[in-house]
Order: C-alpha cells, then sequence, then structure tokens
C-alpha cells in the first residue's frame, strides 16, 4: 500500500483510526482543528476518496451525459461540482470534475468509489471512446481549509494562485513535490485541495507538519460539512432523495441536453414539484439521525446527520416545502431545534 508510511507518521503523531480502515479519525485535538480551521489553517487529509479517471475523445460527452452538471463546454484547468443519479433522478453521489488536458479526474465519495466505477462501465459502450481508471491508490489527497491557506499555500510557492478563480487547478512544484493544486476545498471555506503523488505523500504531510498547520480527522471534517450543510451519501444523498431536494440546484445545467435522469429532474422544476427540502438544524438537546421531524404533533421531517462537537449541537434534516424554512421550530424527540440556512445548500422558491 503506497500510502502506509504516510499512516506511519500519522499514527506516531498522535492519530487514531476508523475501525477496520486506514482512515484517521482524530488527532486528538478536534478543539484545536476546529479552531485552525476558522481562524488559520488545518489540512484534512482525504486520501479514502475516490478517485476516478476518465480518459478518451468522447471523455466530455460521457460525463456530460451521465450526471448533472454542463461538462460539455470544459477546459483544461476548470473543475466543477456535478451529482450522478439514476433514471429517476435519486441521487448516487455528489463529485467534483477536474478537466486536464487529456483526461478527466472525478473526486468521489469514499463509500461511493467502487459502486460509481461499475455504474459508469455500465455505459461505456462499444464504439465510445472512453476509457475508465482507478487512481485512488496513486494519490494522496489533502484538503487545506481556512483563512490562511492562501497565505499557506503563497508560503509554498505558489501566490499567484490566490488570485484565480474558484475551482481553478494546475500542477506547481511544492519543495520539490508535483502538486496538483485546486481552489475549493469540498466545503464552503476558504481553502485549496492538493492531489499529491502517493510515493511523495509523507514527505509532503511531514512538511505541512513542519509550517505548523494543524491536522484535521475525519471526525472533524464530518461536522465542518454538517456545520455548512453538504450532504453526504448514505445520510442525505440516498436514492430516496433527488438533488433538487438536496439543495444542489447549482451543480445541475437545466439547459443541457439529454442525461440519465434528466425528464424527472426537469418536470420537478418545470411544475414546481420539490415537496422537501434540506435544511441546517440549531440544536436545544440531543438527537439522534433517524429521528421524526415534527411540528404541532405532525411529522413533516426527517433528520438525516447530527454533530455535538461543539454547543449548541447541529444538524441537517429534510423538511417538507408546506411546514416552512428558516426562523422554524420543530420538534425532534424531546429536543427542540430552529431551522436555519447553511452555506453549502441552494434553496431556489417554489414561488419562481
Amino acid at each position: 500500500m503506497m500510502l502506509q508510511p504516510l499512516r506511519e507518521i500519522q499514527a506516531d503523531a498522535g492519530a487514531n483510526f476508523e475501525e477496520d480502515s486506514n482512515v484517521p479519525r482524530s488527532f486528538d485535538n478536534d478543539t484545536v482543528a476546529i479552531a485552525a480551521a476558522r481562524q488559520t489553517v488545518a489540512v484534512a487529509d482525504r486520501s479514502h476518496w475516490g478517485l476516478i479517471q476518465i480518459s478518451g475523445n468522447d471523455r466530455l460527452r460521457f460525463l456530460h451525459n451521465q450526471s448533472t452538471n454542463d461538462i460539455q463546454n470544459r477546459q483544461p484547468g476548470e473543475s466543477c461540482d456535478t451529482v450522478f443519479i439514476n433514471s429517476t433522478a435519486r441521487t448516487l453521489d455528489l463529485a467534483t470534475a477536474y478537466f486536464l488536458n487529456d483526461v478527466i479526474w472525478v473526486l468521489v465519495s469514499p463509500n461511493r468509489r467502487q459502486s460509481l466505477l461499475e455504474w459508469l462501465d455500465r455505459y461505456v459502450f462499444p464504439m465510445d471512446q472512453v476509457k475508465l481508471k482507478d487512481l485512488t491508490a496513486n494519490y494522496a489527497i489533502f484538503s487545506l481549509i481556512g483563512p490562511k491557506s492562501g497565505e499557506l499555500i503563497a508560503q509554498l510557492g505558489a501566490e499567484d494562485l490566490q488570485n484565480q478563480p474558484s475551482g481553478h487547478h494546475q500542477v506547481r512544484e511544492l519543495n520539490g513535490v508535483a502538486v496538483r493544486i485546486a481552489r475549493g476545498n469540498g466545503l464552503s471555506d476558504q481553502g485549496y485541495t492538493l492531489m499529491v503523488p502517493a510515493p511523495e505523500a509523507k514527505r509532503f504531510w511531514r512538511m505541512l507538519m513542519d509550517l505548523e498547520v494543524i491536522p484535521l480527522g475525519d471526525r472533524v471534517w464530518q461536522h465542518l460539512r454538517i456545520l455548512q450543510g453538504r450532504p453526504a451519501p448514505d445520510c442525505e444523498l440516498t436514492e430516496d432523495y433527488n438533488p433538487l431536494e438536496a439543495g444542489l440546484w447549482q451543480t445541475i445545467s437545466f439547459e443541457k441536453g439529454c442525461y440519465i435522469g434528466q425528464e424527472t429532474i426537469t418536470r420537478l422544476n418545470t411544475y414546481k414539484g420539490v415537496k422537501q427540502y434540506l435544511w441546517g438544524l440549531r440544536f436545544n438537546g440531543s438527537a439522534t439521525p433517524g429521528t421524526p421531524i415534527t411540528l404541532d404533533g405532525e411529522k413533516v421531517g426527517l433528520l438525516t446527520s447530527y454533530t455535538d462537537l461543539e454547543h449548541p449541537s447541529f444538524g441537517l434534516g429534510y423538511l417538507r416545502v408546506k411546514a416552512g424554512g428558516a426562523g422554524l421550530t420543530v420538534q425532534l424527540g424531546e429536543a427542540t431545534a430552529e431551522v436555519v440556512e447553511v452555506p453549502f445548500l441552494t434553496h431556489v422558491s417554489m414561488d419562481k
């Protein structure tokens, strides 16, 4: 395993890992890591996420036809979020596509890599000039999070990247390591995504630690993504929900041609058919994902994610449009929660 040396120095630094996996759950510094993500700069190791390469002359058309965003006109150096959905527009995954000179790299959720590879392969037909490859083991993926992440990038010798648009990416040599740097980190915070060749991952991580970047475990990553509203597979992204309900309107092109699930998405948008939306929930008390959300004794939604690393605790949940939105107070078992906006999600008024 090419990333084993990285895991060893992380363990030596106090990382504890998810059971039966090599994912750093925590560095026993959760409070410090949260503060760094807000005030300075922290680094999350997302190497367990899937990295799928799409190559061949038909690569743009292929991804355009298999996901929700406008892919066909993308240029090298750009990136965008896009959603994979099935034929009835139920959500498979939220992914980020990076457009290189002759390939596309698609960063997908950790628990969706294999199923998406198999799903995409089903749609590669004999005449298609498309090849799929799993690059997950070839690269370490590090996300820099925090308002001083740009200063760190400048310190590493890539100051000019701070002036590039969101999503821009290019390969730069940082301290002797060829790293693909992308603006954006998978959250709505300031930051960058660094794609580091696996053989150099240990050395690069050590360099970040020498620069006093605070390591951030997956427990804190989950905390931040819930606070910001990034939906996750098996929580908010399941075959029970579509990407409009999940607040991912910004990842959908309503102008593009045919793609899997388009008819359902178009019908929901045209006829104002979205019946529920994903919202943030600020708690007075505690709750468990799967708890019904009630209003005046009537079930109006469902809690899908919850974190209590800070007070007040916070969650994400789907709420019926007719029940209301931001500012509403709802009940979840013995706890109450205020419905609030979260920065990652887009809600489109059903009055439009």
